[in-house]
């Protein structure tokens, strides 16, 4: 195989200059950048990574922990985490927590003794070994999806008409390794965060369902713990609250962010002396676990009962009917949070951030609204900015 001396020769320049070409080490004339790199296409020089990396302590590599890779949306969030890589010469490696909080702790380590660059991760519901790992060891992490915040509760769930789930009953409280009152916990996040906004978007769900009529609006939410499960819960409280609603407990189940548990809650749901009206649920597995349960109780949407999802997914428009949902940029928040991570690479010690992109209101029909646009209804995004007075969170 051909040797970077081999390119030298060729190129006609020090071996050191051919280094500062391919690793981007110094500035190096246009015409002589030029020459190396017709002598490496010339010669099909390929650079060894490996006595690179032991040269800049980097080995241009992204590790990225994700659980449910097969879920839609994390498959759309993988796909950008790989474009917005490869396009900075970054390579990928990837692995599954499975949302089990031991096992996340030990892929998490797995990928940094794989010498990583810095990691891209999804917490699980009770991240308290991972958040001390990482900080032991200082590794540049973008938290994406989920968050790590104070004030973010998801207490008073019941799991399918059962006594509220295990667990802390706040995304801060779900981590640990140094004490909760510590700094970071209390004023700012630890590390950078990228996610979509959760809140507004729900209470723009309840929202428009409360102005269809529907006075008993149940929600179908995510796992205890997870951040995006006590945004979306707020954000159904907000609405409830913003539409003059009582909001009735036995409403609010947890379907555990999966398929079969979401058929389980909204049995339950209907199992109620005065079930809902209308359904909201927190994101496409659980979508998909609903409609079965309705199915088998012979319920048809949306004329015995309106359903509205988070999270849009390749075929909610050919579901019949189809499906009125909020739709998360999946793909901008997997590149975003590369960006993030190399903008954390090249300056350590820049303070720590938090991103949160606006989602979309995907008006179809299983709201029980007509097709086409709806008066009144604004389709683009949903942030803190741009929801509906009617169905702004607090």
């Amino acid at each position: 195989m051909p040797t970077m001396a081999d390119v030298a020769r060729s190129a006609g320049v020090s071996v050191a200059t051919v280094s500062h070409v391919l690793n981007g080490t110094r500035p190096v004339l246009p015409h002589t950048r030029q020459a190396v790199l017709d002598a490496v296409e010339a010669l099909g020089y390929t650079p060894n990574g490996l006595a690179r990396s032991l040269v800049t302590s980097r080995t241009r590599s992204i590790g990225l922990a994700v659980s449910a890779i097969s879920n839609p949306y994390f498959t759309e969030i993988l796909q950008g985490v790989e474009s917005a890589a490869l396009e900075a010469g970054y390579g990928l490696l990837i692995a599954d927590p499975h949302d089990d909080p031991r096992h996340e702790r030990k892929v998490v380590q797995l990928l940094h003794e794989r010498r990583v660059d810095g990691m891209i991760v999804a917490p699980s519901a009770h991240p308290h070994d991972l958040v001390g790992y990482l900080r032991r060891h200082a590794v540049p992490t973008v938290f994406l999806d989920r968050v790590i915040d104070a004030g973010v509760t998801d207490g008073g769930i019941a799991d399918g008409g059962a006594p509220a789930g295990e667990g802390p009953a706040s995304g801060a409280g779900a981590e640990a390794g140094p004490p909760l009152d510590a700094p970071c916990f209390d004023q700012a996040p630890c590390f950078d965060q990228v996610c979509a906004e959760s809140a507004e978007p729900t209470a723009r769900l309840v929202a428009h369902l409360a102005g269809l009529g529907h006075r008993r609006i149940g929600l179908v939410a995510g796992l205890p713990g997870l951040s995006t499960t006590g945004e979306r819960i707020a954000g159904y409280r907000a609405g409830l609250a913003a539409a003059g609603l009582g909001h009735d407990e036995r409403l609010l189940v947890s379907g555990n962010s999966e398929a079969a548990g979401a058929e389980r809650a909204t049995a339950a749901l209907l199992a109620l002396p005065e079930p809902p009206t209308a359904l909201v649920t927190a994101n496409n597995a659980m979508t998909i676990g609903a409609l079965r349960s309705l199915r088998r109780h012979g319920l048809a949407v949306p004329d015995d009962i309106a359903l509205c999802c988070f999270d849009d997914f390749a075929w909610a428009d050919l579901f019949s009917p189809r499906l009125t949902a909020i739709a998360q940029p999946s793909r901008e928040l997997g590149a975003r949070a590369v960006r993030v991570l190399l903008d954390r690479l090249a300056e350590p010690h820049r303070p720590a951030r938090t991103v949160r992109l606006p989602c979309a209101f995907v008006h179809r029909t299983s709201c029980g609204c007509p097709e086409g646009p709806v008066p009144g209804e604004d389709a683009g995004p949903v942030g803190p900015s741009t929801l509906p007075e009617k169905g702004t969170a607090s």
